[in-house]
């Protein structure tokens, strides 16, 4: 997929001559369809300036801002407008109009497109009873909460079905209960929609709703685990978020092969940082526990998408543990994904010989191969058809894992091709473990 927002090498300044500050540095980012992407980092760091940059709202100095596939940098004014157009803005202070009611205001967006009065006002009502606002159409601005304000806000942004939703802090003057459900239904909604989302905050209780995290430090964009990293109480509010939610799996599912190798090399970078940092997060006790939760969820995510991609009925991720000469499951799937405990010695069947040589195993006919052991089908009442087994190395490139798939769905064997994909997948696959492993050794949890 092309981004919507694609940033190249962009730079900015305020103040001129001997003030002349620079406040963002080379920055390059890419944001795709329907993401929800925060923007996170401490206060003066840039992130609303480059929110409003993304938005046309500022002139591009140095580089470039590709938005909408409209080139911001040197773009006439009649450009600019016509990206707007397709841009919806929501803001900490909601800037209604306080002489119009909730209505008024969402139709006030409206008010450049051709439709009638009649049919801008039932489209302005419709949203507004899409963020439950359907018994406060008539309130003027001045009495309604601060979350209700910030919901006509959201109507007004979304009522124009834009492509891009950029929004600067829409929780930051709510409560905790308000907030969350401001920012729940701006996800529904955006996502309903296939909205993309931009939104600066420093509300550490929404970073679940996101599907990638960024972080401005100073005017340059780090990973979102270095920025965590040097703030410990950012890093483990955020893991608790999102490890309580749990939707990491649906997110991974959902993705094309293409959206999902992608995905995988950006975790590879997050994961070698976050590596980094771990022996900082073992000294956190409970905070550690959440990082490893987390990620014992996106471990489990990618199990199941690499079995969805390579067609297979199963997939099982052993760990290897070389001072008892066994291996061990981390996951296991069976018929409705319930875990199963698996324990095999080294060098004893299929997944055992792989640990004992490293020599991946692609078996079209497991009951002709010495190593196999039908005792295991009797024993579950399963029958294997076919096996891709291969080892996951660590950082040291010693075979500390095995990941096995098992059956190919429609009856045929695995291919070259499926041994190709399942090699590209096993090192992000490796690291992701790896972490997982450390941060489990990190608490007192037994792998």
């Amino acid at each position: 997929m092309e981004p919507v927002i694609r940033i190249r090498n962009l730079n900015h300044y305020y103040g001129s001559g001997a003030l002349r500050k620079q406040v963002l540095f080379d920055i390059d980012l890419d944001i795709y369809p329907g993401e929800i992407v925060l923007l996170t980092g401490p206060s003066g760091s840039g992130k609303t300036t480059l929110l409003t940059l993304c938005g046309a709202l500022r002139s591009i100095e140095e580089g470039s801002a590709l938005v909408l596939g409209q080139e911001l940098n040197g773009a006439s004014p009649a450009d600019l407008v016509r990206v707007r157009r397709n841009i919806g803005f929501i803001f900490q202070a909601h800037n209604l109009i306080d002489a119009l009611t909730a209505a008024q205001n969402v139709q006030m967006s409206l008010g450049l497109d051709k439709d009638s009065a009649h049919v801008a006002r039932e489209r302005a009502v419709e949203m507004l009873e899409a963020v439950g606002l359907q018994d406060h159409v008539g309130y003027l601005p001045d009495k309604l909460s601060g979350g209700q304000k910030q919901r006509v806000a959201i109507a007004r942004a979304l009522v124009r079905r834009p492509k891009v939703i950029l929004a600067d802090e829409p929780t930051a003057a709510l409560d905790k209960r308000s907030g969350r459900e401001v920012v729940d239904i701006l996800q529904h909604l955006a996502k309903a929609q296939g909205c993309t989302i931009l939104l600066v905050t420093h509300d550490n209780r929404i970073l679940d709703i996101a599907d990638r995290i960024v972080t401005l430090e100073d005017g340059r964009l780090a990973s979102f685990t270095a920025g965590m990293a040097a703030n410990a109480s950012h890093m483990l509010a955020a893991f608790v978020q999102m490890s309580r939610k749990g939707e990491l799996l649906s997110h991974v599912t959902d993705l094309s092969a293409t959206q999902f190798v992608q995905m995988l090399e950006r975790m590879t970078s997050e994961f070698q940082q976050f590596l980094h940092v771990v022996d900082f997060t073992r000294e956190q006790g409970t905070g550690a526990e959440a990082v490893g939760a987390f990620f014992d969820q996106m471990l489990e995510a990618v199990t199941l998408k690499i079995r969805g991609l390579l067609h297979a009925e199963r997939g099982t991720i052993f760990l290897v543990d070389n001072s008892r000469r066994r291996l061990r499951s981390r996951i296991a799937h069976t018929e409705g994904d319930k875990p199963l405990i698996i324990n095999l010695p080294i060098g004893i069947g299929i997944a055992g010989r792989v640990a004992a040589t490293g020599e991946t195993q692609n078996i079209a006919d497991p009951y002709s191969h010495p190593d196999f052991n039908p005792a295991v089908d009797r024993d579950t009442g399963y029958r294997t058809r076919s096996i891709l087994c291969m080892p996951i190395y660590d950082r040291k490139k010693q075979i500390f894992a095995v990941a096995e798939l098992l059956n190919k769905i429609g009856d045929q064997a695995f291919s070259d091709k499926d041994e190709a994909m399942f090699r590209d997948f096993a090192e992000p696959l490796g690291l992701i473990l790896e972490s997982c492993m450390r941060m489990a050794s990190s608490t007192t949890a037994v792998i």
